[in-house]
């Protein structure tokens, strides 16, 4: 079983729905005895960094996370849910993540060209760092996914396990042993984003 933490943000309903079109067992929760008794994690989030991790702290839930990938269970944060595995964000100021990947979240402003919109708001191929991984078990280099977002992780290179292109190279997906990040959303993402959710249910 799957757990999807539900601490007031994020897009849960179509995460819900594309681990059920994929035939997963899931389930939307904020129990932490119903989060310890699954096998997987999904940690989601939309909006500003502050907001999600004042709210994640507040339901307890960060404990139990960071309690539960200590034991080896897998653990996918999916866009700013990603951004909250990391050790800080500069989001509007400084605020503190999880630290479960080393790097920090900085504005995607200072890297790409000004002519750029932001947010970054589209499909984008994805560049395989790690095409063995195993997050990646059905996709291909060049495969597209759907992006949202005006940060990034950055700092973080020996973790990057993907990239995109949006004027500059981009972090889209990290790895840290049990630990996984997705900056795009795969439950946007048609058949290449199942095909991810179907690669984590395997993990």
């Amino acid at each position: 079983m799957i757990a999807i933490v539900d601490y007031g943000v994020g897009n849960l309903f179509s995460l819900k729905s594309s681990f059920g079109a994929i035939g997963a067992e899931i389930v939307v929760t904020s129990d932490p005895a119903v989060i310890q008794n699954a096998e997987r994690i999904i940690l989601p989030g939309v909006g500003a960094f502050a907001d999600a991790a004042e709210k994640l702290r507040k339901s307890g839930l960060d404990q139990v996370i960071l309690e539960e990938t200590k034991k080896g269970k897998p653990l996918l944060g999916i866009c700013l849910g990603m951004q909250m595995l990391f050790e800080k964000s500069y989001e509007y100021g400084e605020h503190e993540g999880l630290g479960l990947i080393p790097g920090a979240v900085r504005p995607i402003a200072d890297v790409i060209p000004k002519d750029l919109k932001i947010p970054h708001i589209g499909w984008n191929p994805l560049h395989l760092r790690a095409p063995k991984d195993k997050l990646f078990s059905y996709l291909n280099e060049g495969d597209c996914v759907y992006f949202v977002h005006s940060y990034y992780a950055a700092d973080c290179d020996d973790y990057v396990i993907a990239t995109a292109e949006y004027g500059a190279e981009l972090t889209a997906a990290v790895r840290n042993g049990n630990v996984w990040g997705a900056q795009f959303h795969p439950e946007k993402s048609g058949k290449i984003g199942l095909a991810i959710l179907r690669a984590f249910c395997e993990i």
